[in-house]
């Protein structure tokens, strides 16, 4: 055959070949990829189309296979689906943007200043403020709000402990509310001094304050989503699950959708009120690209670090307390019985463990074995050896936070006492009852971080390696289950398994590219792993690269 005859035969062949080649948007390649498939399948390359996965594999088969209209050279870095936290409160984060920051702070002196100083910066309107936690102090007592009265005798001030469930408010804005001692209410608790109010509020008295509380504008709710949701993508969350919103909020998110302003997925759960059940009677469930709205979060108690949390004996540090429901029992009946009529899903917040046996044995009287409601226990703390197999057998989902477990076992035996902290934040356990578990963060009360998550699950130590042996180390999860509980096992939480979780063919491609392999380094180089880029539906939402 003539030179040019042989040229001629080798052009139409490949004119043939990319003539009859598949299209697709962008080759991900040159990486380590966790697919987090349920063989946990590791790969190198992943071809993207309209925002989803059509292919993984060696990058030449998929070259072979598609002409992609852009490549992505991963540099050997480390590819994970999306981190999804499975109990946030995204929103609330993001006003609390708007609050001072009150975390981490050492002594109510150091409140006080901070406060001072964010009040110069805004001289009108309510002074909020989010995060302490009297655990912290040197003195772990309730503070005395004499000084915070003499500082603003004529502005309003509500400061809101770190958990939500406590919050310290100044003589005005308990006159605003019409605070004046001798209230009583089913969950919530004013506490006196010589029959007085001393403006400590626990659970259910804070919203006694906090419904006084102006809106904040339009302007200010949009810019404050979007910071939060800059930083939320900063870290590698894809999917938030945001545990307690109104009606109204939701109708903001949905006009942030709609004009494009929504980039991160957010699964809503619509706060137990009455008007929100009128709204989602009259509209349904919800499921779009960014927004999902199909559940109810309720409250079941409080929290442990308040004592607010229901015990079924005693608190080890106070005689005579078992904390509270937050509502009556048959309460919680009448929201089961409109979830399971209605089909929406029913998540209820649930700390101690006379909260969660009420709770269970609620869930029990609608779930049968074999039911798919994926009906969810948030937290399940403390939870009685007793009642734990409520879980396997009706398929109950706990949803827990890793970090939650490190923050409280400085102080967690005091409240519990040595036997019942033996059965506490018992994830293990809570894993081996349906074979999987979603985790979460509970932000704003923790850090935002997945990093964060996954360490504390793992090595059940605080981010100095303490204890040596870990808390509880026997409840830990190893790194493929905390992986499948931010990724996969979230999803299926939220009935989404079928479009995230895991980067395989068809899913959306929501996927993160880290420096480090969480599944290779040391336990001291997990906090310090950083996000060099986010993507969803195979967009690029966040790099850190200038």
């Amino acid at each position: 055959m003539q030179l040019k005859n042989i040229f001629l035969v080798l052009g139409i062949a490949l004119c043939f070949s990319a003539c009859t080649s598949e299209k697709a948007d962008l080759l991900v390649y040159n990486a380590k990829i966790y697919t987090v498939d349920s063989l946990f399948t590791v790969t190198e390359a992943m071809a993207i189309k309209n925002g989803k996965i059509v292919a993984t594999g060696s990058a030449s088969a998929l070259s072979a296979r598609y002409s992609f209209a852009e490549k992505l050279d991963a540099e050997g870095k480390f590819i994970y689906p999306g981190f999804i936290d499975a109990h946030a409160h995204f929103v609330g984060y993001a006003l609390n943007l708007l609050r001072v920051n009150l975390v981490g702070t050492k002594s109510w002196e150091e409140i006080l200043e901070k406060l001072q100083d964010f009040a110069k910066e805004n001289p009108t309107g309510w002074l909020l403020g989010e995060g302490w936690d009297q655990n912290d102090w040197a003195d772990k007592k309730y503070p005395d709000p004499v000084l915070l009265n003499k500082l603003f005798p004529d502005r309003p001030v509500l400061l809101t402990r770190v958990d939500g469930h406590a919050a310290i408010a100044n003589q005005y804005a308990l006159q605003q509310a019409g605070i004046k001692g001798g209230e009583t209410m089913t969950g919530g608790e004013v506490l006196l001094e010589g029959g007085k109010p001393i403006g400590v509020l626990i659970d259910n008295a804070v919203e006694l304050v906090n419904k006084i509380i102006p809106p904040v504008s339009e302007e200010a709710f949009n810019k404050a989503i979007k910071k939060a949701q800059e930083n939320c993508l900063a870290v590698g969350l894809t999917t938030i699950d945001d545990c307690g919103l109104d009606a109204s909020v939701v109708e903001q998110l949905k006009m942030l959708q709609k004009n494009g302003s929504l980039l991160i997925r957010l699964y809503v759960m619509l706060s137990d009120k009455q008007a929100n059940y009128t709204y989602a009677e009259k509209n349904g469930i919800l499921i779009t690209d960014r927004l999902t709205v199909r559940s109810f979060k309720v409250y079941g108690d409080g929290a442990l670090g308040s004592r607010g949390a229901c015990l079924l004996k005693e608190y080890s540090d106070r005689a005579g307390h078992h904390g509270f429901l937050l509502s009556d029992p048959t309460h919680f009946d009448s929201v089961a019985n409109w979830c399971n009529r209605n089909g929406w899903q029913m998540n209820t917040h649930a700390i101690g463990d006379s909260g969660n046996r009420t709770i269970l044995n609620t869930y029990a009287r609608y779930l049968t074995t074999g039911d798919n409601k994926r009906w969810r226990i948030e937290h399940a703390q403390v939870v009685d050896p007793a009642d734990i197999n409520f879980f396997g057998q009706y398929q109950i989902i706990p949803s827990v936070q890793p970090t939650h477990a490190t923050s409280d076992m400085y102080w967690a035996e005091e409240r519990l006492g040595n036997e019942r902290i033996s059965h506490a934040y018992a994830y293990q356990s809570l894993l081996k009852q349906n074979g999987w578990i979603p985790l979460g963060t509970d932000f704003p009360v923790e850090d935002i971080s997945p990093f964060k998550t996954f360490y504390a699950a793992v090595t059940r130590t605080d981010a100095k390696g303490w204890p040596a042996n870990g808390f509880q180390i026997k409840e830990a999860l190893s790194r493929q289950e905390a992986l499948r509980g931010m990724t996969t096992w979230a999803a299926r939480a939220n009935f989404e398994e079928s479009q995230k979780g895991s980067l395989e063919k068809g899913k959306w491609a929501d996927f993160v590219i880290l420096e480090k392999d969480l599944m290779d380094i040391s336990p001291a180089e997990i906090l310090s792993t950083k996000i060099r880029s986010t993507f969803i539906n195979g967009e690029k939402v966040y790099s850190s690269q200038k």
